[in-house]
């Protein structure tokens, strides 16, 4: 048994100084066997260490052939003198020599601990923190500045309340649903995007380290068990749209109207297509001979993936007539052209409909709202009025009008051995539909014959 070091006391421990050499020097202090005060050459930084066995028994060879017996030997830090001071570091020095006799390595517990401080520091990331990270890297795809704007902008309105302030490891389904469950009924569309925000964030907090698990906004096998889904909830086609019965008014308002906005509009209106698709078109897409307009997958705006077929629209004899009427811009194929140049914005297509919409307010002081919920109507609302009109005052078939839409029509299996676009079938319908706006057919039911 080695010699029991000698007890020293505070003043004792205080007054110790390296006795030289380029090494650190360890000096054994006694009342715990195997506590040292180790000093730093040159700087006399002191701080304290324990030497101790830990492990199995196993056996070494030794230089001169014999075999000995016994555990590794170990060297714990315990802390700095004299921040730690002597009594405490006796104390601490047989805290560990009782953690080592019950088979406890306090280095690796020690490590451990500290991964799970770096983990919980990691996960330790709040909503709002982590969608203006997300939003920073990743809005940068966006093709404008005033997507990147609404689209920050409505994760800041509909989920920083409720969010923001909470950690994302903490985020649970019944919190996404404290966001999504007010608005989903009435606001389907938005909290339908909004999910798919949420998700977005989360799943990008999870690749950065800061949760872990399964994501709380995801929709199959997830939410889908709770809401119902977007395409069965009578509020998801939630466009403003006009009343059937203001058709003829509003048209005949919008005639009124100079300008590549309210052509623009009138053609939208006609074709039943969306504002991406007109405001984007190409001559180069528009067959005048054949009466057909052809936008390709793809195409910006088109809102037709890239792996489906080219979408073709059945043009009429008024339609033609209003393309035939537009003015060409020099060096651009943009059939509907901003005065400046370049494609028309979304903006003028909106600011024209409330021009119109304002107009009509100033002579009934109601205006061309929405029989739902009263707001008044935005272009995209036109298509609702077009496939109302179909299904109300007409006999047309109403796969024929989803195709007219670009909506899927059947099941996949059926979607995938049904391709014809009908467009012969749909330029009737589309005629029939022009009419209506314009009055000749006010209050007259096209029946099934109407499409021979």
């Amino acid at each position: 048994m080695p010699p029991r070091a000698k007890e020293l006391n505070a003043m004792q421990v205080k007054n110790l100084r390296h006795p030289g050499g380029a090494v650190p020097a360890k000096i054994p202090v006694g009342g715990v066997a195997g506590l040292y005060l180790q000093i730093q050459p040159k700087t006399e930084h002191k701080s304290w260490l324990l030497r101790a066995r830990f492990g199995d028994w196993q056996e070494r060879a030794l230089p001169d052939g014999k075999k000995e017996r016994g555990r590794a030997k170990r060297e714990i830090g315990l802390g700095p003198y004299p921040e730690i001071s002597l009594k405490v570091a006796r104390e601490r020095a047989l805290g560990v020599k009782d953690q080592l006799a019950q088979g406890i390595d306090p280095i690796a517990e020690k490590k451990a601990a500290q991964a799970a401080v770096i983990a919980a520091a990691r996960r330790g990331l709040t909503f709002k923190d982590a969608l203006d990270r997300y939003a920073t890297e990743k809005t940068k795809e966006f093709s404008s500045e005033k997507y990147r704007h609404q689209w920050r902008r409505t994760m800041e309105v509909y989920t920083l309340e409720a969010l923001g302030p909470m950690l994302v490891q903490d985020i649970g389904i019944q919190d996404v649903l404290r966001v999504l469950k007010p608005i989903w009924d009435e606001k389907t569309v938005t909290a339908s995007k909004l999910r798919q925000r949420i998700e977005k964030v989360l799943a990008y907090a999870t690749v950065q380290g800061h949760r872990t698990g399964d994501n709380p906004a995801r929709w199959g096998g997830n939410l889908d068990m709770i809401l119902p889904a977007p395409s069965k909830v009578s509020g998801a086609q939630n466009w403003p749209a006009l009343r059937l019965d203001e058709v003829q008014s509003w048209w005949n308002d919008l005639l009124s109207r100079d300008g590549m906005g309210a052509k623009a509009l009138q053609f939208q209106a006609m074709t039943a297509t969306r504002s991406g698709a007109i405001r984007f078109a190409t001559w180069d897409e528009i067959d005048l001979e054949e009466a057909v307009w052809t936008i390709q997958p793809g195409r910006k705006a088109s809102k037709i993936p890239a792996n489906e077929t080219a979408k073709r629209i059945p043009l009429t004899d008024a339609m033609i007539e209003l393309l035939k009427a537009l003015p060409r811009l020099n060096d651009s194929s943009l059939v509907f052209w901003a005065p400046r140049g370049g494609p028309l914005s979304d903006a003028t297509m909106g600011k024209t409909m409330r021009v119109v919409h304002q107009a009509r307010v100033n002579v009934d002081g109601r205006g061309y709202l929405d029989a739902k919920t009263g707001e008044p109507a935005v272009p995209h609302g036109l298509r609702s009025t077009f496939r109302t009109w179909v299904a109300e005052r007409t006999g047309f078939d109403g796969d024929m009008a989803e195709v007219a839409l670009f909506h899927k029509v059947g099941s996949k299996v059926a979607q995938a051995y049904n391709r014809a676009d009908q467009v012969d079938k749909r330029r009737h319908m589309m005629a029939a539909w022009g009419d209506f706006l314009s009055g000749r057919e006010a209050g007259k039911v096209v029946h099934l014959g109407a499409r021979a």
